[in-house]
């Protein structure tokens, strides 16, 4: 290129430049990175070197030129107080997420919708009788007593008792069975937040469970097995196994407590260290995680809901949704108050 090509192709964009405005962003257009100063710029290396000094002046007086007439036109221009530059990186917006307990109510929702489980969500304030009278438990049980239960300052029905804050999401068996007329089949989830007077590293006075019942002709614990064995999977991934160990609750017979293995050493109790040696997994320390009951639906349970424990049979499971949820991989949380803290930089984290 020679020095009369280059001053010609000055001669244009000075042209070109002139019949734009503002907000068709000059400055990137002219200036910047990939601009036309820059594309035209490339071409003094192709200049013969006896004319090189005289072009890099041309090349600096023109740049001089954009910068003076760029800046006159953002001040100068009414509409540039209002003038976007489309060309600039945008700014990220700050978006939140759901809770990390809204997230996990979730996904056990879809979880048990596969295997045709409805979503249903029953009062969290309740009537004695579906909290515990329904559910075969005597006026004497220790669950009803006060130090265990919150009751509600109102007049007491004739027929249901006082009223309570809910301790678990049983109280939607019988409702469940009112609410289809005493006719099975029945196959529910229920989420709900329960309330107990009891706050410490693993417990709070408000928080959420998932209940699961199944009603029909022929259940057995077969079918509850194999559907806590499918939930271990699915929410904790390939290879989790359930165990199951006799238990006692007052509105299953028999009664079961439900345990699933560890995903930290696999189930065995047992994790290798780097050196090679093997020690017990401070996770479980046995191999399993207890999370929660089930078993089979107590006959007297049934009869509340008007359905023959002589002709259907049924299984129930109740768990903690912050204990299931803090037993997955990666989680290691020492303190479930820590989900309802509201600091930030615990929640971002999910």
């Amino acid at each position: 290129m020679t020095i009369a090509e280059l001053k010609q192709q000055i001669k244009l964009l000075k042209t070109q430049l002139a019949s734009e405005t503002i907000s068709s962003g000059l400055r990137s257009k002219y200036l910047g990175k990939k601009g036309h100063f820059n594309q035209i710029a490339q071409v003094l290396t192709q200049i013969d070197p006896t004319e090189r000094k005289q072009a890099g002046i041309l090349l600096n007086q023109f740049k001089t030129f954009l910068e003076n007439h760029i800046a006159n036109q953002e001040t100068s221009q009414p509409e540039a107080a209002d003038w976007i530059d489309l060309t600039a990186p945008g700014i990220k917006p700050h978006v939140g997420h759901l809770h990390p307990i809204s997230q996990a109510m979730d996904e056990i929702t879809r979880i048990f919708e596969r295997i045709g489980f409805t979503r249903v969500r029953y009062p969290e304030v309740d009537w004695d009788w579906y909290v515990f009278e329904s559910l075969n438990m005597p006026k004497n049980h220790p669950a009803r007593d006060e130090w265990e239960t919150f009751f509600i300052d109102a007049p007491e029905d004739q027929e249901k008792g006082k009223m309570v804050l809910t301790t678990h999401t049983s109280n939607g068996q019988v409702r469940e069975m009112e609410r289809l007329d005493s006719q099975p089949p029945i196959r529910m989830i229920n989420i709900a937040r329960c309330y107990r007077r009891q706050q410490d590293a693993t417990h709070t006075q408000m928080f959420h469970q998932f209940e699961g019942l199944v009603i029909d002709k022929g259940i057995s614990l077969q079918h509850l097995k194999g559907t806590l064995d499918y939930f271990a999977q699915e929410f904790y991934g390939p290879g989790t196994k359930s165990r199951i160990r006799p238990f006692h609750f007052q509105f299953t017979e028999p009664s079961l407590e439900v345990d699933f293995s560890c995903h930290i050493c696999g189930g065995t109790g047992q994790v290798v260290t780097e050196d090679g040696t093997k020690q017990k997994c401070k996770f479980c320390k046995s191999g399993w995680h207890e999370v929660g009951g089930a078993g089979m639906v107590h006959p007297n349970v049934l009869k509340a809901g008007g359905i023959d424990p002589e002709k259907y049979t049924g299984f129930a499971f109740g768990w903690g949704v912050e204990r299931t949820y803090t037993l997955k991989e990666g989680m290691n949380i020492d303190d479930i108050r820590l989900i309802y803290s509201g600091d930030l930089r615990f929640l971002e984290q999910f």
